[in-house]
């Protein structure tokens, strides 16, 4: 499954499962651009890069501004070919439809439906005139699966879901495949993040209490999400488009 030759853009890259993408790619030959409002993680995702003789460039990168996407994309277009696009930074949002506030909705909307919409129709204009792409979308198990607590998220993955239906739809024709990836809990540093903020003092117990919530008894680890997301993005994947997939620890099938 090598990319050699492949430009990959990767949203979302400074932590976390965008970073695992941006190192995985770059190890299978891709030369990585990062778009990332983080400029520290993007910066480390890149030295990781091409300390181990990788290419890898990162671009301070707002998906919520048109502007700045489109301005982005341009400056990367006058440079080269756009073979894959990674749209994955996003937000979570914990809460009902009750304690979920406008502004909340309205934040979740901006970064994890308009942003992953910014980005492909920045870029399906390149591919198109130049034989060709594939993008992937990260999406969740909230999006098709009713979660407890999760009203904002799971619809804006619902909507993610079904933006990569549409597209993988109505560019058939132009060789531009189009997937999403809807992962079950998986430990980033925002899991980490939200014990310390929740769980003072209880951190452990309360991660090995979501880890054992998943049917096969742990997290998956950013790696795994990047393996998929490599596969779906290679050549030995050339006849798979608009498909939604689990990557869930049998979550959605085997929840007793």
């Amino acid at each position: 499954m090598r990319l050699d030759g492949k430009v990959a853009v990767i949203t979302g890259g400074g932590s976390g499962i965008g970073r695992a993408i941006a190192l995985k790619f770059a190890a299978q030959g891709a030369a990585i651009h990062i778009l990332d409002v983080d400029e520290l993680g993007s910066a480390a995702t890149c030295e990781q890069i091409t300390d181990a003789g990788g290419i890898a460039s990162a671009h301070l990168c707002d998906v919520t501004n048109p502007e700045n996407v489109n301005s982005r994309f341009a400056e990367l277009f006058r440079e080269q070919r756009i073979h894959i696009l990674i749209n994955n930074a996003g937000i979570s949002h914990i809460g009902t439809v009750e304690s979920t506030t406008p502004e909340d909705f309205d934040r979740v909307i901006r970064v994890n439906i308009k942003g992953f919409y910014h980005c492909m129709h920045a870029v399906v204009g390149n591919m198109k005139n130049s034989g060709g792409g594939v993008i992937v979308n990260m999406a969740s198990i909230a999006g098709s699966s009713g979660l407890p607590d999760r009203f904002a998220y799971s619809m804006s993955k619902g909507a993610v879901i079904a933006m990569t239906y549409s597209v993988a739809r109505d560019y058939l024709a132009y060789n531009i495949r189009c997937n999403c990836i809807s992962p079950a809990r998986v430990h980033t540093p925002f899991v980490d993040d939200y014990l310390q903020r929740n769980y003072p003092g209880r951190e452990q117990e309360m991660f090995e209490k979501l880890a054992q919530a998943q049917p096969i008894g742990r997290m998956a680890e950013p790696a795994e999400v990047a393996s998929l997301a490599l596969y779906l993005c290679s050549d030995e994947a050339a006849f798979i488009t608009g498909v939604d997939y689990p990557i869930d620890g049998g979550f959605f099938n085997l929840r007793g």
